[in-house]
C-alpha cells in the first residue's frame, strides 16, 4: 500500500469513515437536533422567567397601591345666611286689664258679657250706692253750713277792722275776728274737698271700658254686693275671680287687635335675636296658616335659671283669629353671625382629641383638624368653626388616618354626591 493510500485511510478513520470534504447525512441530522434542543431549552427558560418577572412587577404595583389609601372627598357646602329656629311661645293681649269696683253698693245692671267687643268709654255696669249718695248729701249740707259761717266771719272781720280805725274796739277783738275768718275759710276748703272726694267715689258706680277690647271675664251679677274692700267669688261669667289685694274683679278686658307673643330664646342664639327680625307664628288648630310678626324688644338679660333670653314678638290680629293665652310655635329668622358649613355625618372622626375631620392638602397629604358643630340635621351636621370653602373633606375616613399620610383621591362618581355620602354615612353609624 502506498503512502497516499495510507494517509487517506487515516483521514477516513478520523472523519467517521468518510473521506475528507464529504460529510454524511448522519452528521447534519445531529446538528439539527442540537439546535432544536437548544431552542426548546431557551423557550422553557424564557417562558418560566418572564411570567415571574411580570408577577413580581404586578405584586410590587399592588403593594404600592395598597400602601396609599384611596379616599373620596367632598367640598363643604355653605350654610344659609340665616337660620330658622322654632320655639314655643305664649300669646298675650297687647293690653290686658282687670276692671275693679272702687265704691260700695249693689250691682244694679251690667251691659256687656264675655266675648263682647267694647269701645273705650263704653258703659259696662252700674252700681247702686245708697250709702255713698247719703254721705255726699250730708257733705254738701256741711259745705253749705261752712260757707255760711265763712261769709259771716268775713263780714265780722271786715267790720272789726273798720272799727279799729276809730278805736271803737280793741286790737285783740280785731285779731279774734280775723282768726275766726281764716278758720272758717279753711273749714270751707276742707268740707269742699270731702264733697269732691265723695263725688268721685259716687262716679265709680258707673263702670266704663278703659280701652277698645274684648270682655274675657265677667265675675258679678245683678244684686250682688259690691264692696271695694271685699274678697271676690265667681260670677256667671264662669271664670274665677282674680284679686288684687282685697279688690273684686268685676270684668276682665283684653285688647286683641294686636297681640304680644313672649318667647324664650336659648342663650346660644341670644346674640342674633335683635329687634326688627321677622317671626312667623303657626298654630296646631290652624294648619297651613302662618301669621307674620316682628321681634320688637328683648329683656337684654339672660335668665339665670333657664339660660334663655325673653323676647317679645308683636303680631297683628285684625280678624281676631288669634286668641290671647294660646300656645304657638314661633319661627324666628336669625342671621348667622359667622359663616357656617354643612357636612355629611360620615366625614366626622370621633377620637380622644375631640371631634375632627380629615382634609386633603397639598401633595395629597392628610391633615386632621378639630371642628365645632352647630345644629344636627340627621344625615348632615352644621359646622360653625374649623372649615374653609376650599377644604377637601374626606368621606368615611379610615380610623388609621394620621396627619401627613399620603392618600389618593378617588374620581368622583356621577351619581353620587356629598348629600348621598352623608346619608350613607349617617345610616352606617
Amino acid at each position: 500500500m502506498s503512502e497516499r493510500a495510507t494517509l487517506e485511510k487515516t483521514e477516513a478513520n478520523k472523519s467517521g469513515g468518510n473521506p475528507p470534504g464529504r460529510e454524511g447525512p448522519h452528521s447534519k441530522h445531529g446538528v439539527l437536533i442540537a439546535v432544536v434542543v437548544l431552542l426548546i431549552v431557551a423557550i422553557v427558560v424564557v417562558g418560566g422567567i418572564v411570567p415571574r418577572l411580570r408577577a413580581k412587577a404586578a405584586l410590587r404595583t399592588e403593594t404600592y397601591d395598597l400602601a396609599i389609601p384611596t379616599v373620596k372627598v367632598v367640598h363643604p357646602k355653605r350654610g344659609a345666611p340665616q337660620q330658622e329656629i322654632v320655639l314655643p311661645g305664649n300669646i298675650q293681649a297687647f293690653t290686658d286689664a282687670p276692671i275693679y269696683a272702687r265704691t260700695n253698693g249693689y250691682l244694679k245692671k251690667w251691659y256687656s258679657d264675655i266675648g263682647a267687643h267694647v269701645k273705650s268709654g263704653q258703659l259696662l255696669a252700674e252700681i247702686d250706692t245708697p250709702e255713698v249718695d247719703q254721705q255726699l248729701a250730708q257733705a254738701r249740707a256741711e259745705l253749705n253750713t261752712a260757707q255760711a259761717n265763712y261769709h259771716l266771719a268775713e263780714i265780722t272781720a271786715t267790720r272789726y277792722q273798720d272799727l279799729k280805725s276809730t278805736d271803737s274796739v280793741s286790737k285783740q277783738d280785731v285779731d279774734n275776728a280775723i282768726g275766726a275768718y281764716q278758720a272758717q275759710k279753711a273749714t270751707v276748703a276742707s268740707v269742699g274737698s270731702n264733697v269732691k272726694r265723695l263725688e268721685q267715689l259716687q262716679s265709680f258706680k258707673m263702670i266704663y271700658a278703659p280701652f277698645d277690647g274684648v270682655i274675657t271675664a265677667r265675675n258679678t251679677d245683678v244684686g250682688q254686693l259690691i264692696d271695694s274692700g271685699a274678697n271676690g267669688g265667681s260670677g256667671n261669667g264662669g271664670a274665677p275671680v282674680s284679686n288684687s289685694g282685697n279688690l273684686r274683679e268685676l270684668f276682665h278686658i283684653a285688647s286683641t287687635n294686636q297681640l304680644r307673643v313672649y318667647v324664650y330664646v336659648p342663650q346660644q342664639y341670644s346674640q342674633s335675636a335683635k329687634p326688627g327680625l321677622t317671626a312667623d307664628l303657626t298654630l296646631a288648630e290652624l294648619p297651613g296658616r302662618r301669621f307674620h310678626g316682628k321681634l320688637m324688644r328683648t329683656a337684654n338679660a339672660i335668665n339665670a335659671t333657664s339660660r334663655t333670653l325673653l323676647v317679645e314678638v308683636d303680631v297683628g290680629n285684625p280678624t281676631g283669629e288669634l286668641l290671647p293665652g294660646a300656645y304657638t310655635e314661633v319661627h324666628l329668622q336669625l342671621p348667622n353671625e359667622v359663616p357656617t358649613y354643612i357636612l355629611p355625618v360620615s366625614a366626622l372622626i370621633f377620637r380622644s382629641e375631640g371631634l375632627q375631620i380629615a382634609t386633603v392638602g397639598g401633595g395629597d397629604k392628610i391633615n386632621l383638624s378639630s371642628v365645632i358643630l352647630g345644629r344636627d340635621f340627621g344625615a348632615e351636621v352644621e359646622v360653625v368653626s374649623g372649615l374653609n370653602d376650599s377644604d377637601q373633606i374626606v368621606l368615611q375616613p379610615p380610623d388609621s388616618l394620621i396627619t401627613g399620610e399620603s392618600v389618593r383621591i378617588a374620581a368622583p362618581e356621577a351619581s353620587s354626591g356629598a348629600g348621598q355620602g352623608g346619608k350613607q354615612g349617617g345610616a352606617s353609624r
